[in-house]
């Protein structure tokens, strides 16, 4: 080890040899190792940053097409992958050695180098995406943990760099982006990627590989962890996407959701909850276009669809989502739904699947405990309504179960509804038989109205 100080620095003074390759690798061997790596001498830590500085020299120098067979060319490349290694094991755990790479510069002569990098093409040899594979990854190494160094690789690489990057052909340095962008991100740098069109138009790329690149799971760790947290961001992006593309938005919201942990619903404010609220209210209408025959149209009605499943998630009784409940046109929008939805032939194809059931599951999570909605039903003879559409529908699973919930919410501590139901069930209206198919009956106990299973005969 005593010789490996002397001949790096020769990598920064002679001419590239094969030599040279062999003390670099030495050096990422040896920096793999965690007694080694603290206690590594500073010279040996500056001097290979001046070979990173030579090698970025080379790169600068070389044309757009890069010969694999030029045995030169290929050194200088495999050398700057190397030395990336070297770069990037030096920094693992290890504060003092990032921050010693971050004040000798290492992190814009990598910027450097992989801006250069990502100009050349190497006719299909893989030189070339090793060495920006290998920087890459440095980058995410030398970030993790240190505030400093997070703030430079985005100052020095975002938006451009990183937007260059993440439409490179390789799925591995596209991976290793995505996670040092993961890495340098926090609420402050997300707030602002709202604020410019080009650093908006990465975020929406990154939205477009959760979907292209499904292994990558860093896009999905961005995606929850950094976007669900912004309202702004979210808003702006759903304004510029397609609906194919707002499609994998929601689908990732609802799972995240359908973790159903409270920490898990901490990290979307309420205020995108009602963003997704107004945008459900003012487009609901769409899922009438289902009757058509346009797939375009087709789309457009299943993101209203998702995000009809994601509002009923959100208001089943998880805390921080109730006050959707006073959302001033949520509940009249979903009372005012066409229930009567239907594409004629083709009923089992229909995108709307448990729509109607969703539509009526959202009506009684939105007047749980909430007299003001449960008056808001009846002034709209939405009480009728949830009993005319609660028989069994093969398009609409548990659909019965979901009206029983929906009604039992409304009649609760409410006589004006408690009333309305005895009168139907007094004129003997197919209501009270609607309920008795559903398998309940409604009894009357000191003043109020009750649900009840139905009796089975002996």
């Amino acid at each position: 080890m005593q010789r490996i100080n002397p001949a790096l620095r020769e990598i920064s003074l002679d001419k590239l040899i094969n030599t040279h390759l062999t003390t670099l690798q030495t050096l990422t061997k040896a920096l793999r190792d965690d007694q080694f790596r603290a206690s590594v001498d500073k010279e040996v830590i500056a001097n290979l940053h001046a070979a990173l500085s030579r090698l970025c020299v080379e790169i600068k120098s070389m044309s757009g097409d890069v010969d694999p067979l030029d045995e030169s060319v290929s050194l200088c490349l495999k050398l700057t992958a190397e030395c990336f290694r070297a770069h990037r094991n030096a920094c693992v755990q290890c504060t003092p050695n990032q921050c010693s790479l971050r004040n000798l510069g290492s992190i814009k002569v990598s910027f450097e180098i992989l801006d250069k990098l990502l100009t050349l093409t190497s006719g299909g040899s893989n030189v070339v995406y090793d060495a920006i594979r290998c920087g890459i990854q440095f980058l995410g190494n030398i970030a993790v943990g240190n505030q400093l160094c997070k703030d430079d690789i985005w100052k020095l690489g975002f938006p451009h760099i990183f937007w260059n990057m993440l439409e490179l052909p390789d799925e591995k340095a596209v991976s290793y982006t995505c996670m040092v962008l993961h890495t340098c991100l926090d609420d402050h740098k997300t707030e602002k990627l709202a604020q410019d069109a080009q650093q908006l138009k990465v975020s929406l790329k990154i939205m477009d590989l959760c979907k292209t690149l499904p292994d990558v799971d860093w896009t999905v760790l961005i995606a929850t962890q950094h976007f669900l947290k912004s309202t702004e961001i979210i808003s702006k992006m759903f304004t510029e996407m397609t609906n194919e593309e707002r499609l994998t938005l929601l689908e990732l919201i609802l799972a995240h959701l359908g973790v159903g942990e409270e920490e898990k619903d901490s990290l979307i404010p309420l205020s995108l909850a009602e963003f997704l609220a107004s945008f459900f209210t003012d487009r609901c209408r769409a899922v009438l276009t289902l009757t058509s025959q346009s797939s375009a149209d087709d789309q457009a009605a299943v993101v209203i669809i998702r995000l009809l499943d994601i509002l009923c998630e959100m208001t089943s009784d998880r805390k921080k989502f109730m006050a959707l409940q006073d959302h001033p046109d949520l509940l009249s929008s979903t009372v005012a739904q066409d229930f009567s939805l239907k594409r004629p032939g083709d009923e089992d194809a229909q995108p709307a699947l448990s729509f109607k059931a969703h539509l009526i599951r959202l009506i009684g999570n939105l007047c749980y405990g909430h007299s003001v909605n449960q008056d808001k039903v009846r002034e709209l003879d939405g009480i009728a309504l949830i009993l005319d559409n609660c028989s069994i529908d093969s398009n609409n699973p548990f659909i019965s179960q979901w009206a029983v919930f929906a009604i039992r919410n409304v009649l609760e501590h409410n006589p004006e509804n408690q009333k309305l139901i005895q009168e139907l069930r007094s004129q003997g209206v197919g209501d009270d038989t609607m309920l008795r198919e559903m398998g309940f009956r409604v009894e009357e106990r000191d003043g109020s109205l009750l649900l009840r299973p139905l009796k089975k005969d002996p």
